[in-house]
């Protein structure tokens, strides 16, 4: 997979306010306000900032968290992680693999096959609801 650099002035004239923040700045959208928390459509989730397939909403389960949750990404390339210790509290921070894009976290207490959640920001996710995979 190609990789996505562009510098942050790029991302900010690309992207909403919004989207800048979460995806480039490492904010978080409240609970239970994003587009995609309760939604039951079929297809790929895909990275708002490069497009890149993300995740298959056949692997989205309601967590109750208040943002999108899936058990697992639509391929190990598709997105990376790292420790993430701010807030005071030790977490692993989830990226786009292709452009290194701010997703959100992944925690250990999902659903089996995996038993992973990864707790996903819905401004970070665009809906292809004509695909269900690449």
């Amino acid at each position: 997979m190609d990789k996505v650099n562009k510098s942050e002035q790029e991302w900010a004239d690309e992207l909403t306010p919004e989207q800048f923040s979460v995806c480039r700045k490492k904010g978080t959208e409240r609970p239970f306000t994003g587009e995609y928390y309760n939604c039951k459509t079929p297809g790929l989730y895909r990275c708002v900032c490069c497009g890149a397939a993300l995740f298959d909403a056949d692997a989205k389960f309601d967590s109750g968290s208040g943002w999108p949750s899936f058990w697992e990404p639509l391929d190990q390339e598709s997105v990376n992680s790292e420790s993430d210790d701010s807030l005071f509290m030790a977490r692993t921070e989830v990226l786009c693999g292709r452009c290194d894009a701010h997703l959100g976290h992944v925690f250990d207490d999902g659903p089996e096959p995996t038993g992973l959640r990864y707790c996903i920001n819905s401004v970070a996710l665009k809906l292809d609801a004509d695909n269900s995979q690449d």
